[in-house]
This record gives C-alpha cells, structure tokens and sequence, in this order.
C-alpha cells in the first residue's frame, strides 16, 4: 500500500508518497512561504492595473478581482497558490476573497513522520530536468508559460509515444507539477495511434486534469491545479534549492562540523537555518566556501 511519508526538514518540509521504495508522488512547502489554504486578513492595496492585496508580509494577486472594497480597506483571503520563485521570482502568490475565518493551510499530506529514502535521486531529476525510461528519456524545462516536456528515444514512434506518455504521467505526479503543462510526444500520422496514447494518459496522468487530445504532431497539453512550485520549478533558484539539499544532507550528522559548498549556496543559508542545524547535530556548525565546487557539490565534514 502506498504510504505518505513526512519530513520536516530545515528550510522546508517535504513530503512523499511511497510505494514498494519508489515515490510516486512528492510535494514540498517552503519555509516563510504562505502556502495555500491559508486564509489570512489582507489590506487591499491596489486595483489597477491588478488588484493586489497584502498579507503577513506577502503580496498576493487576485485575479478574481475585488468589488465593494477601497484601497486601504480590509479583507479575508484564501491563498490559492504560494508564490512560485524559482524560475518565475515575480510571480506572486494568488488569493480570493472569502468569509471564512483565518486559518492554517491544510498540512502538505496526511502521513508518518520519517526519513524518505529516495529524496536525492528525485532532486537529481529536478536539478537536470531529465528523466530517463526503457526506450528513451524526458527532457522537462519549466517556461513562462508552461512546462514542457520532450521526448527522445530509440523506439519505433507508436511504441515509443506510449512509453513516453507513460513516463510523463509518471514525472508530472513524482515532480509535483501543475499549472499548464505541454508533452512533445513523436509524430503519429495514424488516428489509431493517437487514440492509443490517449488511453495511456487517460489512465495514468494524475488527477484532477484536463487535456486536449494529441494531435497529429505528437502535442498534448495537459492543465492541471497549481497550488505550489514544482520541484522542477523550485531546481531553477539554484542557491536556494541546493542549500535545503546541503542542510538536509548535513543534519545526518552527529557532533561539530563545518559545511563546504559553494559561496552562492552558503550565502542562501540563512543564520536560523544555522542555528537549527546545531541544535539538530548537538554541535557548531562552520562554513568553507568553496568556488571550485559545483552547486550540488556541498557536504558536511566532522571538525
């Protein structure tokens, strides 16, 4: 039976849902990122050229806009998506006007405490954006307007499109991504083809989704709920990303030690995170900056 397993981790918590060892489905929430669900008291703050309110020291958009109420005035919102950063730093969070009362966002899944035992091959496959699968692989790159995804491989293209298909379902639920995604499959000249696929994305992409059919180039966009950043969204603010990784890696330890990584990494951890991390290793914790070293390349030593 798959499992929800939860980690909370320094910098953020992550979540996955595992079967047999392999995560399925994983999602992560920020810290000192307003996630949605959140219902909160807002200060409108702009109606034009889009209305705009703030919260707890967010600004969020909504795209519903606003009707009865001046700026300056209050509000209750719910947060319908968490800022996104990564790749999209200026896309704002987004929120509707509600009755409710404030609250907490629901928690990121219902599952046990525990370490989640595949986490860094699956933050490989968000820092490269390539997913490999028997006969090919995905090359996924998030865009100002969607996410897409490509296919290469070596099969024969009926086959390798339902393959392919197969593996993008896989990587959209595995990587958390919403929003609008667009999966270049092969060519498929064939109506039959076509309707193969189709069955294929119909029985394994996640749910709920919309998606148009796949047309004769091999197209197929699929829309889904965005209520957070994907993994492969949140890879693209690199510094950041691989300094949750470090400290994630680092907080195995036991005792003093003294973290090497890339300036840019280590400038992205915060002096919080720092202290957090002493506690959780029961010593001090150093920095050795370390330009020759790659992003991902950070690691923890005893002193």
């Amino acid at each position: 039976m798959p499992e929800w397993l939860i980690e909370r981790g320094i910098g953020e918590t992550r979540a996955a849902l595992v079967e047999d060892g392999e995560i399925i489905e994983a999602r992560v929430r920020r810290d000192g990122v307003i996630p949605a669900g959140t219902v909160l008291e807002a200060k409108l703050v702009a109606v034009a050229p889009r209305v705009a309110v703030e919260a707890a020291g967010e600004t969020f958009l909504l795209p519903r806009g606003v009707s009865g109420v001046s700026e300056g005035r209050s509000l209750f919102v719910e947060v319908t998506r968490e800022a996104l950063g990564g790749a999209e730093p200026w896309k704002r969070g987004l929120a509707r006007i509600t009755r409710d009362a404030p609250r907490a966002a629901p928690p990121l899944a219902e599952g046990r405490e525990g370490p989640i035992a595949e986490w860094d091959d699956l933050l490989e496959e968000a820092r490269s954006g390539i997913v490999p699968f028997n006969g090919g692989e995905l090359r996924i790159e998030p865009t100002a307007a969607m996410t897409m995804i490509d296919v290469d491989g070596w099969l024969a293209p009926p086959q390798l499109a339902q393959v392919a298909a197969w593996a993008a379902a896989r990587a959209i639920r595995r990587l958390d991504i919403g929003g609008s995604v667009g999966v270049d499959l092969p060519t498929l000249g064939a109506k039959q083809a076509r309707q193969d696929v189709d069955r294929v994305l119909e029985e394994f992409l996640p749910k709920p989704s919309e998606r148009t059919a796949i047309n004769g180039f091999g197209f197929v966009q699929v829309v889904r709920p965005r209520p957070r950043a994907s993994l492969v969204e949140l890879a693209q603010d690199r510094a950041g990303f691989e300094a949750r990784a470090l400290l994630r890696r680092a907080a195995r330890s036991t005792g003093a030690i003294r973290l090497a990584a890339h300036p840019a990494v280590l400038a992205a951890i915060s002096p919080d995170w720092l202290d957090r991390l002493a506690r959780q290793v029961g010593g001090s914790v150093g920095l050795r900056p370390d330009p020759a070293l790659a992003m991902s390349g950070g690691h923890a030593s005893q002193t």
